[in-house]
Protein backbone atom coordinates (compact mmCIF):
# COMPACT_ATOMS: atom_id res chain seq x y z
CA UNK A 1 0.00 0.00 0.00
CA UNK A 2 3.22 2.54 -0.72
CA UNK A 3 2.88 5.43 -2.98
CA UNK A 4 6.60 5.30 -3.95
CA UNK A 5 8.15 9.12 -4.41
CA UNK A 6 10.61 8.39 -6.96
CA UNK A 7 10.56 10.05 -10.73
CA UNK A 8 14.41 9.11 -11.71
CA UNK A 9 15.15 6.65 -14.48
CA UNK A 10 18.67 4.89 -15.06
CA UNK A 11 19.94 2.21 -17.40
CA UNK A 12 20.48 -1.52 -16.97
CA UNK A 13 23.50 -2.45 -15.67
CA UNK A 14 23.81 -6.33 -14.48
CA UNK A 15 26.34 -7.16 -11.70
CA UNK A 16 28.29 -10.58 -11.77
CA UNK A 17 29.24 -11.34 -8.25
CA UNK A 18 30.76 -14.63 -6.14
CA UNK A 19 28.28 -16.11 -3.39
CA UNK A 20 28.72 -17.90 -0.23
CA UNK A 21 29.20 -22.12 -0.86
CA UNK A 22 26.17 -22.81 0.86
CA UNK A 23 23.34 -21.82 -1.00
CA UNK A 24 20.28 -23.80 -1.04
CA UNK A 25 17.01 -24.08 -2.55
CA UNK A 26 13.98 -23.81 -0.55
CA UNK A 27 11.21 -25.73 -1.26
CA UNK A 28 11.78 -26.37 -4.98
CA UNK A 29 8.49 -27.98 -6.12
CA UNK A 30 9.22 -31.33 -7.37
CA UNK A 31 8.26 -31.08 -10.84
CA UNK A 32 10.52 -29.35 -12.97
CA UNK A 33 11.36 -25.86 -12.36
CA UNK A 34 11.04 -22.15 -14.65
CA UNK A 35 13.84 -21.26 -12.98
CA UNK A 36 17.80 -22.04 -12.98
CA UNK A 37 19.24 -23.88 -10.02
CA UNK A 38 21.81 -21.02 -9.10
CA UNK A 39 21.62 -17.38 -8.58
CA UNK A 40 22.62 -15.27 -11.17
CA UNK A 41 22.53 -11.88 -8.93
CA UNK A 42 22.72 -11.97 -5.17
CA UNK A 43 23.97 -10.78 -1.86
CA UNK A 44 24.89 -12.45 0.48
CA UNK A 45 25.80 -9.82 3.15
CA UNK A 46 29.98 -11.21 3.75
CA UNK A 47 31.50 -8.30 4.44
CA UNK A 48 31.11 -6.05 7.29
CA UNK A 49 30.46 -2.32 6.96
CA UNK A 50 28.30 -0.16 4.39
CA UNK A 51 26.41 -1.82 1.77
CA UNK A 52 27.98 -2.47 -1.37
CA UNK A 53 27.57 0.58 -3.22
CA UNK A 54 28.03 -2.05 -6.41
CA UNK A 55 24.79 -3.29 -5.99
CA UNK A 56 22.42 -1.04 -3.52
CA UNK A 57 22.03 2.91 -3.76
CA UNK A 58 19.76 5.19 -1.52
CA UNK A 59 16.57 7.08 -1.62
CA UNK A 60 17.07 9.78 0.37
CA UNK A 61 14.97 12.11 2.03
CA UNK A 62 11.55 13.15 4.46
CA UNK A 63 9.47 13.94 2.04
CA UNK A 64 6.67 10.79 3.50
CA UNK A 65 7.57 8.88 0.19
CA UNK A 66 3.53 9.54 -0.50
CA UNK A 67 2.36 8.06 2.37
CA UNK A 68 2.94 10.33 4.75
CA UNK A 69 5.57 8.60 6.72
CA UNK A 70 7.95 9.70 9.85
CA UNK A 71 11.33 9.14 8.95
CA UNK A 72 14.40 10.79 7.14
CA UNK A 73 16.00 7.89 4.81
CA UNK A 74 19.69 8.64 5.51
CA UNK A 75 22.50 7.75 2.92
CA UNK A 76 26.17 5.84 3.75
CA UNK A 77 24.88 5.95 7.60
CA UNK A 78 25.78 3.04 9.08
CA UNK A 79 23.33 3.35 11.96
CA UNK A 80 20.62 3.35 9.56
CA UNK A 81 22.08 0.57 6.96
CA UNK A 82 24.87 -1.74 7.63
CA UNK A 83 25.97 -5.33 7.06
CA UNK A 84 27.42 -7.13 10.35
CA UNK A 85 28.05 -10.87 11.36
CA UNK A 86 26.91 -12.43 7.42
CA UNK A 87 23.03 -9.67 7.91
CA UNK A 88 21.80 -6.71 6.69
CA UNK A 89 20.72 -4.64 9.39
CA UNK A 90 18.55 -1.67 8.22
CA UNK A 91 17.47 0.17 11.41
CA UNK A 92 15.27 2.66 12.74
CA UNK A 93 16.17 5.15 15.53
CA UNK A 94 14.38 7.16 17.02
CA UNK A 95 16.56 10.82 16.66
CA UNK A 96 16.00 14.58 15.42
CA UNK A 97 17.66 14.30 12.29
CA UNK A 98 16.69 17.56 9.37
CA UNK A 99 12.66 18.23 10.37
CA UNK A 100 11.76 14.23 11.33
CA UNK A 101 11.94 12.59 14.42
CA UNK A 102 13.16 9.24 13.12
CA UNK A 103 16.22 7.89 10.76
CA UNK A 104 15.71 4.51 8.69
CA UNK A 105 17.19 3.74 5.44
CA UNK A 106 15.26 2.73 1.82
CA UNK A 107 18.20 0.66 -0.55
CA UNK A 108 17.64 0.18 -3.74
CA UNK A 109 18.78 -1.66 -6.71
CA UNK A 110 18.04 0.55 -9.28
CA UNK A 111 20.59 1.39 -11.89
CA UNK A 112 22.81 -1.36 -10.44
CA UNK A 113 20.82 -4.34 -11.26
CA UNK A 114 17.10 -4.59 -13.05
CA UNK A 115 15.56 -7.17 -13.52
CA UNK A 116 13.01 -8.17 -16.07
CA UNK A 117 11.02 -11.88 -15.03
CA UNK A 118 12.88 -14.58 -12.22
CA UNK A 119 12.90 -16.00 -8.61
CA UNK A 120 13.47 -13.40 -6.04
CA UNK A 121 14.14 -14.62 -3.01
CA UNK A 122 14.77 -12.61 0.44
CA UNK A 123 15.46 -14.25 3.72
CA UNK A 124 14.45 -11.97 6.94
CA UNK A 125 13.39 -11.24 10.00
CA UNK A 126 10.84 -8.29 10.80
CA UNK A 127 10.81 -5.37 13.06
CA UNK A 128 8.14 -5.68 16.12
CA UNK A 129 6.10 -2.49 17.88
CA UNK A 130 3.66 -0.23 16.94
CA UNK A 131 4.59 2.19 14.07
CA UNK A 132 6.83 -0.33 12.37
CA UNK A 133 6.24 -0.83 8.28
CA UNK A 134 9.30 -3.21 6.68
CA UNK A 135 9.03 -4.11 3.00
CA UNK A 136 10.61 -5.82 0.39
CA UNK A 137 9.19 -4.85 -3.21
CA UNK A 138 10.27 -3.78 -6.84
CA UNK A 139 9.27 -0.77 -8.75
CA UNK A 140 9.33 -0.25 -12.74
CA UNK A 141 12.95 1.20 -13.24
CA UNK A 142 11.86 3.20 -16.05
CA UNK A 143 8.84 5.32 -17.46
CA UNK A 144 7.01 3.26 -19.99
CA UNK A 145 3.29 3.28 -19.35
CA UNK A 146 0.60 5.99 -18.97
CA UNK A 147 1.19 9.56 -17.73
CA UNK A 148 1.96 8.51 -13.56
CA UNK A 149 4.88 6.32 -12.93
CA UNK A 150 3.02 5.11 -9.99
CA UNK A 151 0.25 2.88 -10.24
CA UNK A 152 0.87 3.25 -14.07
CA UNK A 153 4.21 1.19 -14.52
CA UNK A 154 3.19 -1.67 -11.14
CA UNK A 155 4.41 -2.69 -8.42
CA UNK A 156 5.31 -5.75 -7.02
CA UNK A 157 5.40 -5.93 -2.73
CA UNK A 158 6.97 -9.42 -1.98
CA UNK A 159 6.61 -8.82 1.79
CA UNK A 160 4.98 -6.09 4.04
CA UNK A 161 4.11 -5.75 7.72
CA UNK A 162 2.85 -3.06 9.56
CA UNK A 163 3.70 -3.45 13.20
CA UNK A 164 -0.10 -3.13 14.61
CA UNK A 165 -1.14 -6.14 13.00
CA UNK A 166 1.93 -8.42 14.23
CA UNK A 167 2.76 -11.51 11.91
CA UNK A 168 0.29 -11.04 9.30
CA UNK A 169 2.45 -10.99 5.88
CA UNK A 170 1.24 -9.06 2.93
CA UNK A 171 2.03 -9.94 -1.10
CA UNK A 172 0.40 -7.67 -3.16
CA UNK A 173 0.57 -5.95 -6.91
CA UNK A 174 -0.42 -2.53 -7.80
CA UNK A 175 -1.21 -1.37 -11.69
CA UNK A 176 -3.04 1.30 -13.44
CA UNK A 177 -6.66 -0.99 -12.80
CA UNK A 178 -5.81 -2.35 -9.58
CA UNK A 179 -4.42 -0.88 -6.79
CA UNK A 180 -6.05 0.61 -2.99
CA UNK A 181 -6.68 4.06 -3.75
CA UNK A 182 -9.70 3.23 -5.72
CA UNK A 183 -10.33 -0.36 -4.08
CA UNK A 184 -9.28 -2.84 -6.49
CA UNK A 185 -5.97 -3.74 -5.03
CA UNK A 186 -4.79 -7.48 -5.57
CA UNK A 187 -3.36 -8.70 -2.69
CA UNK A 188 -3.39 -11.48 0.07
CA UNK A 189 -2.09 -12.40 3.45
CA UNK A 190 -0.65 -15.10 5.21
CA UNK A 191 0.11 -15.17 9.62
CA UNK A 192 3.67 -16.21 10.32
CA UNK A 193 4.15 -16.42 14.02
CA UNK A 194 7.62 -16.31 14.01
CA UNK A 195 8.41 -13.73 11.79
CA UNK A 196 9.53 -10.74 14.41
CA UNK A 197 11.66 -13.43 16.06
CA UNK A 198 12.44 -16.59 13.04
CA UNK A 199 14.09 -16.08 9.38
CA UNK A 200 11.99 -16.69 6.65
CA UNK A 201 12.26 -16.61 2.80
CA UNK A 202 9.71 -14.38 1.37
CA UNK A 203 9.98 -14.97 -2.65
CA UNK A 204 8.04 -14.16 -5.87
CA UNK A 205 8.20 -16.04 -9.25
CA UNK A 206 7.66 -13.87 -11.82
CA UNK A 207 7.08 -15.04 -15.56
CA UNK A 208 5.31 -13.46 -18.56
CA UNK A 209 2.60 -15.59 -17.33
CA UNK A 210 1.91 -14.60 -13.54
CA UNK A 211 2.73 -13.79 -10.40
CA UNK A 212 3.36 -16.35 -7.50
CA UNK A 213 4.07 -15.39 -4.17
CA UNK A 214 5.64 -17.75 -1.27
CA UNK A 215 6.96 -17.60 1.96
CA UNK A 216 9.27 -20.85 3.17
CA UNK A 217 8.21 -22.48 -0.19
CA UNK A 218 4.25 -22.31 0.54
CA UNK A 219 2.00 -20.36 -2.34
CA UNK A 220 -0.35 -17.83 -1.08
CA UNK A 221 -1.13 -15.65 -3.69
CA UNK A 222 -0.98 -15.60 -7.17
CA UNK A 223 -1.66 -12.72 -9.59
CA UNK A 224 -1.98 -13.81 -13.11
CA UNK A 225 -1.38 -11.93 -16.76
CA UNK A 226 -5.08 -11.27 -17.92
CA UNK A 227 -3.83 -10.20 -21.75
CA UNK A 228 -5.50 -7.68 -21.73
CA UNK A 229 -2.95 -4.82 -21.62
CA UNK A 230 -0.29 -2.56 -19.75
CA UNK A 231 -3.18 -1.49 -17.60
CA UNK A 232 -4.03 -4.98 -16.23
CA UNK A 233 -0.26 -6.32 -16.49
CA UNK A 234 2.93 -3.84 -16.79
CA UNK A 235 4.96 -6.57 -15.34
CA UNK A 236 7.08 -6.78 -19.16
CA UNK A 237 9.60 -4.84 -18.23
CA UNK A 238 12.51 -4.31 -15.62
CA UNK A 239 11.93 -3.91 -12.52
CA UNK A 240 14.21 -3.38 -9.48
CA UNK A 241 14.70 -4.31 -5.42
CA UNK A 242 13.54 -1.80 -2.37
CA UNK A 243 14.60 -2.82 0.95
CA UNK A 244 13.50 -0.41 3.40
CA UNK A 245 11.49 0.00 6.58
CA UNK A 246 9.45 3.10 7.44
CA UNK A 247 8.18 4.51 10.52
CA UNK A 248 4.42 5.35 11.10
CA UNK A 249 2.85 6.36 7.48
CA UNK A 250 -0.94 6.12 6.19
CA UNK A 251 -1.08 2.68 6.59
CA UNK A 252 1.89 1.59 9.13
CA UNK A 253 1.20 4.17 11.32
CA UNK A 254 -2.75 3.77 11.73
CA UNK A 255 -3.25 2.81 14.73
CA UNK A 256 0.17 5.48 16.49
CA UNK A 257 3.65 5.03 16.78
CA UNK A 258 5.15 3.71 20.31
CA UNK A 259 8.53 5.77 20.59
CA UNK A 260 9.30 3.40 23.13
CA UNK A 261 10.13 0.44 20.74
CA UNK A 262 12.80 1.98 19.46
CA UNK A 263 15.53 1.69 17.51
CA UNK A 264 14.27 -1.92 15.75
CA UNK A 265 15.87 -3.77 13.37
CA UNK A 266 14.77 -4.92 10.06
CA UNK A 267 17.73 -8.28 9.32
CA UNK A 268 18.03 -9.49 5.92
CA UNK A 269 20.22 -12.81 5.66
CA UNK A 270 20.61 -12.65 1.57
CA UNK A 271 18.54 -11.06 -1.50
CA UNK A 272 19.00 -13.91 -4.39
CA UNK A 273 17.95 -13.76 -8.01
CA UNK A 274 17.59 -16.98 -10.37
CA UNK A 275 16.79 -16.50 -14.10
CA UNK A 276 13.77 -17.94 -16.02
CA UNK A 277 15.50 -21.13 -18.12
CA UNK A 278 15.55 -20.57 -21.92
Amino acid sequence: MKIPFISATFGVVMITTAFKMDITIHNTPSKASQFEYKPFWADEFNKNGLPDAKKWGYDVGGSGWGNHELEYYTKDNLKNARVENGKLIIEAIKEPFEDKNYTSARLTSKGKADFLYGRFEVKAKLPKGLGTWPAIWMLATEHSYGQNYWPDNGEIDIMEHVGYDPNVIHASVHTKSYYHSIGTQKTAVKTIPTSMTEFHVYRIDWTPEKIDSYIDGELYFTFKNEKTGWKEWPFDKKQHILLNLAVGGDWGGQKGVDDSIFPQKFEIDYVRVYKMKK
